[in-house]
């Protein structure tokens, strides 16, 4: 990349003085410098993820909390990240510490979770660190919840028919 930056200076040098000289030779200049930087916005890495509807309606996905994998289901409703007691036990969490203090309305009703932060919750190329969460006590959900303590964090998220696509900053 800096070796773009610095073809990129080069060039505009030539093409300043070329311009004063010679018009002519000015605009096949202007058009290798334009070609550079389309070149330097192109390889720009592309952090997103595409996750298809299932037949049930939902957007569910494999995710990685500290590294251990776990299915999840995108919920846009839910203010944080949610996970069961049994995730956040073979994510290895310190549930032994946790205070379950917070209300938490759930599609099966109310339940009190306890809050943590979790150090990386990644889904696909899309990495976040320091991630707020919520776990609930054994046996009171049955899905991880993807909310928007994850999904706000994200460049962009856009929900079409058939799929959802998340967009991480590059």
């Amino acid at each position: 990349m800096r070796g773009l930056m610095i073809v990129a200076l080069v060039v505009s040098a030539v093409g300043f003085l070329l311009s004063i000289s010679n018009p002519v030779a000015f605009a096949s200049v202007k058009g290798a410098l334009i070609r550079v930087t389309d070149h330097a916005a192109k390889s720009k890495p592309v952090r997103a993820v595409e996750i298809a509807r299932s037949d049930s309606g939902e957007f569910s996905l494999r995710a990685k909390i500290n590294g251990v994998s776990t299915p999840m289901v995108i919920d846009t409703g839910a203010t944080s990240v949610v996970l069961t007691y049994e995730t956040a036990k073979a994510a290895g969490l310190p549930l032994e510490l946790l205070d379950y203090s917070v209300d938490v309305e759930t599609a099966g009703g109310r339940v009190r979770a306890a809050r943590l932060t979790l150090d990386r919750l990644s889904v696909g190329k899309l990495v976040e660190r320091s991630v707020p969460a919520l776990v609930v006590p054994r046996g009171q959900m049955k899905s991880n919840l993807l909310g928007m303590s994850f999904l706000n964090r994200l460049e962009s998220w856009e929900v079409r028919p058939d799929k959802l696509m998340l967009r991480g900053y590059p």
